[in-house]
């Protein structure tokens, strides 16, 4: 009779277990692998992210890099003419170096795809010396110049510091504004009267 009351209770604490079990820890389970699969998957969204951040900051740096560059091609071929001052600059070089101006206007300009091209014909009477110093500060100067059509000759009538006559062609070059750049779009052709009617 014992035996047979504590194979009834076990059987009860079986059974209680196995509601239990069935009750709340399989749903806590369930809700245990659905956190673990959430964390997985938050996990791998970091590791994305991550890589994402590197490639933003990869290109940021490029971003930087390249601003730069542009500065720098500013410097040597500027977007906007700055005239004067750049007549200024080669009217004081051109002193420095104690060259007589003979001549020295503006030409008309030459529009490129992207740029713009400025020549400068000029005639200086100096000496060999000077001239060569007055090409070199043309050639440190930070814009780009290009030296065109140049010839030189003794002056018939020479003393000191004033032996020889050159001319030559100074040639600069000015980034095209971008409105400039864009090519009108196609228009389309008008119908006809007659086919306006038609349709």
């Amino acid at each position: 009779m014992k035996n047979k009351a504590l194979t009834t209770y076990i059987l009860l604490g079986a059974m209680v277990l196995g509601l239990s079990y069935f009750a709340y820890f399989k749903p806590k389970q369930a809700a245990l692998k659905s956190v673990r699969n959430e964390r997985i998957e938050a996990e791998q969204q970091v590791d994305l992210l991550r890589v994402k951040k590197h490639q933003l900051d990869a290109i940021e740096a490029e971003l930087v890099t390249l601003s730069t560059s542009l500065s720098e091609l500013e410097t040597i071929i500027p977007q906007k003419k700055e005239t004067s001052d750049i007549l200024r600059n080669i009217q004081q070089m051109a002193f420095d170096q104690q060259l007589d101006l003979v001549r020295f206007a503006e030409d008309r300009e030459t529009t490129r795809d992207f740029y713009t091209e400025w020549p400068i014909p000029i005639i200086v009477n100096g000496t060999f010396h000077s001239l060569a110093q007055f090409f070199d500060r043309i050639l440190h100067f930070p814009r780009i110049f290009n030296i065109d059509d140049f010839a030189i000759k003794a002056l018939a009538d020479q003393r000191a510091g004033n032996t020889i006559t050159a001319s030559f062609t100074l040639k600069s070059y000015f980034f095209l504004e971008q409105t400039l750049i864009k090519k009108a779009a196609p228009k389309r052709p008008q119908a006809s009267t007659k086919e306006r009617n038609e349709i």
